[in-house]
């Protein structure tokens, strides 16, 4: 069931606190951390004007911040027109199963069909169960593996 006063907007410079609180659990969720220069970094890109940059959204619940998304718009050798990649999706673990991630996919969706993108793609662990059962609602499954470098 989707939260009432749920509401999906782009990333703005005033988020920067609320942004930083929900992607440091992000993080954490992935028992990852990542220096203060990334933190700073990556926000300037979220809230840049440059349209190659990376985009973000913000999940608010009554005005309060409980998720967030982070995607790219590229280029792809198999396509004319760009692909986006959603490369962070979160939603506060209070308001798990309420329609936070739905909404934030979606917003990506729909930001993906103004930017005339082909596809929305992205990747999650395979043990993150929860998150899963949305996915494969919403999206399709591939057999693609992710390589990184050695």
């Amino acid at each position: 069931m989707a939260l009432p006063n749920l509401q999906v907007r782009p990333i703005a410079p005033s988020d920067k606190e609320a942004w930083h609180a929900l992607w440091r659990a992000y993080l954490e969720f992935y028992e990852s951390e990542v220096s203060p220069e990334v933190y700073e970094t990556t926000f300037a890109r979220l809230v840049s004007d440059d349209p190659n940059e990376y985009r973000g959204l913000i999940a608010e619940v009554d005005g309060k911040p409980v998720g967030l998304a982070h995607y790219l718009s590229h280029r792809h050798c198999w396509r004319v027109e760009n692909v986006v990649y959603l490369q962070d999706l979160f939603a506060d673990p209070k308001v798990r199963g309420q329609g936070v991630g739905r909404a934030l996919i979606q917003g990506v969706y729909d930001d993906a069909d103004a930017l005339g993108a082909g596809d929305v793609y992205w990747m999650t662990q395979d043990f993150n169960t929860e998150a899963r059962k949305l996915y494969d609602r919403i999206g399709r499954l591939t057999p693609f593996i992710k390589y990184v470098k050695g």
